[in-house]
C-alpha cells in the first residue's frame, strides 16, 4: 500500500516567541515532498509534486494558517509544556 502523513513540530529553547520555529512537512512512502517552516515564511517544495503544491499553497490561505500556528500553538503550549516540566524537575 501507500503512506501518506504529515508531522507538525514545534521546536524551542525557551518560551519567547522568537526563539520558537514551527515546521509542518508531508510525506509520501517517507519521502518528504512538501514542508512550512515559520522562519521561511513559506513552503517549500523538495519534489515536483511537492513544488506544484507549494507554489499553489504559498499563494492561498494555507500560507496565512500556518504562519498563525506558531503564535496559536506553539507559542501556547510551550509555556504548559515549560511550566509542567519545571514544576517536576
Amino acid at each position: 500500500g501507500f503512506r501518506y502523513y504529515m508531522v507538525a513540530e514545534c521546536e524551542f529553547n525557551s518560551s519567547k516567541l522568537n526563539d520558537i520555529e514551527f515546521t509542518e512537512s508531508y510525506y509520501y512512502n517517507k519521502l518528504e515532498f512538501i514542508r512550512f517552516s515559520s522562519s521561511v515564511g513559506k513552503f517549500v517544495g523538495y519534489t515536483e509534486h511537492g513544488i506544484k503544491n507549494a507554489e499553489r499553497w504559498n499563494n492561498g490561505p494555507e500560507v496565512i494558517a500556518r504562519r498563525a500556528q506558531k503564535e496559536r500553538v506553539c507559542f501556547h503550549n510551550v509555556g504548559v509544556f515549560t511550566e509542567s516540566a519545571l514544576t517536576k524537575s
